[in-house]
This record gives C-alpha cells, structure tokens and sequence, in this order.
C-alpha cells in the first residue's frame, strides 16, 4: 500500500466497470480504506481499523491486503493467503471487509489503488486508514501528497509513536488541512486535504514484536 508518483498510469483497473473487486459499495456509503502487509495481523490493527469505524461514522472498513512492502524484502513478508487469513481472523466486526484487491488490481501502489476504487465506485465517500507510526513514515511512500489530495485521512493513535508522528515531515507539510477530533463524524464528508488524528486507548502489539517472538520460538 505505498503510493507512486503522479506520472504512473492507473492500473487497468481504475477503469469503471473494470474492476471486480469481490464487494459491492452503494452510492453514499462512508468507507475507510485500511491497507498494510499485514505482516502478521495482530489485535494493534484491529484496534485501528474498529476506532476509525466508530469515531468517523463509517459503514465498512476495507483491509487492503498488500502483494508486497516496496519498503521491504520479500523474504521479510509471509504469503499472501497467510497474510490474508490472519486479517480474517481479526476482522470480525460487521462491517470489516478483507480482500486481496491489490493482487487483482496488479498494483503495489496505494495511489493506484485508490483513484482504482474511487473509479469503479463514483459517489462513494472514501477516507484513507492508518496507525500513527505510518504518519511517521508517509512521507517515504512514493507520491504521499498526491494520497492527501485524493481522499481524507484519519491517523489513529499508537503507542510510543504517537507525539513523533505528529512532528512528522506529512504532519507538518498539511499542518493546516488538519481537522480538530470533535470533526471526526464529518471527516468523510469532506473535501481533500483533511485529515485528523484520532486519540484513544493504546493496543500494544506489533508485527515486528510479533515476527520476533516467533524467530525465537523456531527450533
């Protein structure tokens, strides 16, 4: 989910009526986009996803199961169906929609993947997910600004990150566009630039922690 520059061409399947992505979306609904590696899911990301749903109103929360980290390795990323089954296992709440989107879209790319999806569902009301310690790296994904411009943005507190990522490069370079907590509810409703940061309770797992532990637990 790490965005390319403005001069890539959207995937084929940015085409209305080209993608088949193995959900439906109705006009109208207020959607968030959460997408990751996923590698492995763990109950942090949950976390994420259901404080978004609920702070903004929203009526699904797609998990946008990423091919592949372009920031990292190939040998540090699961399988995709491993990757994929452990966001199932975690999405349980109505309204959680898990899917290898990415895969079919053949993009690697978040800014691909949502003019993609905006495309092939006009008139629905899409904001972009993430964990503060993603805000404190957006800025190294290829093409972030053009992700702030094409939908609203809602950062979800993490643990030990949280203050760092709102010093960060992307903080600080839409400083203005940032919408106080108590707008949440109309998040979705408006116009990119807007993003928010959402405080709550902190989930403390990770997946490097949890890629460590199971290192050690190897015989």
């Amino acid at each position: 989910m790490w965005s390319a520059g403005p001069a890539r061409r959207v995937p084929d399947g940015g085409r209305p009526g080209a993608l088949r992505p193995g959900f439906h979306l109705n006009r109208g609904m207020r959607v968030g986009l959460y997408g990751g590696s996923f590698n492995p899911a763990h109950e942090g990301h949950a976390h994420v996803a259901e404080t978004a749903k609920r702070r903004l109103g929203l009526d699904q929360v797609i998990w946008l199961v990423s091919p592949q980290n372009p920031l990292k390795g190939r040998h540090e990323t699961a399988d995709l169906a491993e990757r994929m089954a452990g966001a199932r296992a975690l999405a349980k709440d109505p309204g959680m929609i898990v899917t290898d989107v990415e895969t079919r879209l053949g993009s690697a790319y978040t800014i691909d993947t949502v003019r993609a999806l905006k495309a092939r569902f006009p008139g629905v009301k899409f904001v972009w997910i993430m964990g503060a310690d993603s805000l404190a790296s957006f800025h190294r994904w290829r093409g972030w600004t053009q992700i702030m411009r094409e939908v609203p943005v809602a950062i979800v507190s993490r643990p030990w990150i949280s203050l760092k990522s709102r010093f960060s490069p992307a903080a600080q370079r839409f400083a203005r566009y940032r919408l106080p907590s108590t707008a949440a509810l109309r998040l979705a409703d408006t116009r990119p630039p807007a993003w928010i940061f959402l405080f709550g309770r902190f989930n403390f797992q990770s997946s490097t922690a949890l890629r460590e532990r199971l290192k050690r637990l190897r015989p």
